[in-house]
């Protein structure tokens, strides 16, 4: 009977270590405030202009043992930017920039993920704003996982990508300085 015990112990602790290798599903915590897309933009070259975009959704599935086959879908509100200026945002959300009145939202879908070192990994996908998709890569550090005080599991990673303002149909020149743009993102999902 303590063989038979012991036996049914082991295959079950490795099935729940099994269970806890497979990739799970995650809610980006927007509504928590762990979640953030934010950018920075050089300012004539003297300075730099932040902001934010205050509203998005999506999810992500991991495997920290084949980070290969995560998954990451994104949709933003473009209207949602906010750099802590009232006129500049409205310019900001102009046909000048974002044009959020005919491209209300920019999407991100991954294609790809490559691994490129210890909890660091290359995430291509197909990135759609100010109607015009390319292809971006962002580079993405695995922050950390684990069970959260509320009963819950989360995982979290932060990236950066720098985006051609050309590349998205935004013309407006600001100078040899302002042609790019870095977005700087840093999500928590919770595994549903």
């Amino acid at each position: 009977m303590l063989k038979k015990t012991l036996v049914a112990l082991a295959l079950g602790t490795a099935l729940a270590g099994a269970g806890q290798a497979m990739a799970a599903d995650y809610a980006i915590d927007k509504p928590g405030q762990h979640a953030f897309v934010n950018f920075k933009i050089s300012h004539l070259g003297y300075s730099w202009l932040y902001g934010t975009f205050k509203d998005f959704d999506g999810s992500f599935s991991f495997d920290a043992t084949k980070p290969e086959e995560s998954k990451v879908n994104v949709t933003l509100n473009t209207s949602s930017l906010d750099t802590n200026h009232a006129e500049r945002d409205k310019h900001l959300r102009s046909a000048d920039f974002l044009n959020v009145s005919k491209h209300p939202t920019a999407t991100f879908s991954s294609t790809a993920v490559k691994s490129t070192g210890e909890g660091t990994a290359d995430i291509t996908g197909d990135l759609t704003l100010n109607g015009v998709t390319k292809p971006v890569v962002i580079e993405a550090k695995f922050l950390g996982e684990g069970k959260d005080p509320w009963g819950g599991y989360r995982a979290g990673f932060e990236g950066s990508t720098k985006l051609k303002l050309k590349d998205f149909n935004i013309e407006k020149d600001l100078g040899p300085a302002s042609q790019e743009v870095e977005l700087i993102i840093s999500v928590e999902g919770i595994r549903k």
